[in-house]
């Protein structure tokens, strides 16, 4: 029998593909900042389907709702919404959503922000966690804290890039971190 899985091998090869498409950008949104740009691995059906694949990988089974945070995590939850044969809820930036059920302010690694959902979700709806980049932590420790408040178990977190030594891990140590690319600041 063939089987139709990719080897270690391939998956890696793919994977690495995959990475070599994310662009950085030095000095967006403000001086100092080095961007992590994904529309070209976006754009990359082979690309776009690994890496969604390997976001959920870790937590299969686990979760009942895939959480993505504003806004370029929505498109990669709205994916493994897809794939995991799940639905999706946004985490939305402050003024978006009609009736939010809980706000959250917290701090960026350049500036302040406000994030909110909505309370739709049936209690002990199990949530996984997704957004594009992790650097200081706070968007993500924010959205557990949002989804704890209402009283949604979270089973973990999944991010497609990490950015290493900025101390965003450590803000959601509380919780299974998957990180599917990462590098040093």
């Amino acid at each position: 029998m063939v089987s139709n899985e990719p080897s270690a091998a391939d998956l890696t090869a793919q994977l690495s593909r995959a990475e070599s498409l994310i662009r950085e950008i030095p000095d967006y949104p403000q001086p100092g900042i080095l961007f992590r740009d994904i529309t070209p691995l976006l754009a990359d059906a082979e690309a776009l389907r690994v890496t969604t694949e390997a976001l959920i990988a870790p937590f299969e089974g686990q979760f009942d709702v895939v959480a993505g945070i504003e806004a370029r995590g929505f498109l990669l939850a709205a994916a493994a919404a897809i794939v995991a044969d799940t639905g999706m809820v946004p985490v939305r930036k402050a003024g978006k959503l009609p009736q939010p059920a809980v706000t959250i302010d917290y701090a960026l690694e350049y500036g302040t922000a406000t994030i909110e959902m909505h309370a739709d979700l049936e209690p002990g709806t199990r949530v996984l966690v997704i957004d594009d980049v992790l650097a200081t932590g706070g968007t993500v420790a924010a959205t557990l804290d949002m989804l704890e408040q209402l009283g949604y178990p979270v089973c973990g977190t999944s991010v497609l890039f990490e950015i290493e030594g900025l101390g965003g891990r450590d803000k959601v140590s509380d919780h299974p971190l998957h990180t599917v690319f990462s590098s040093g600041s």
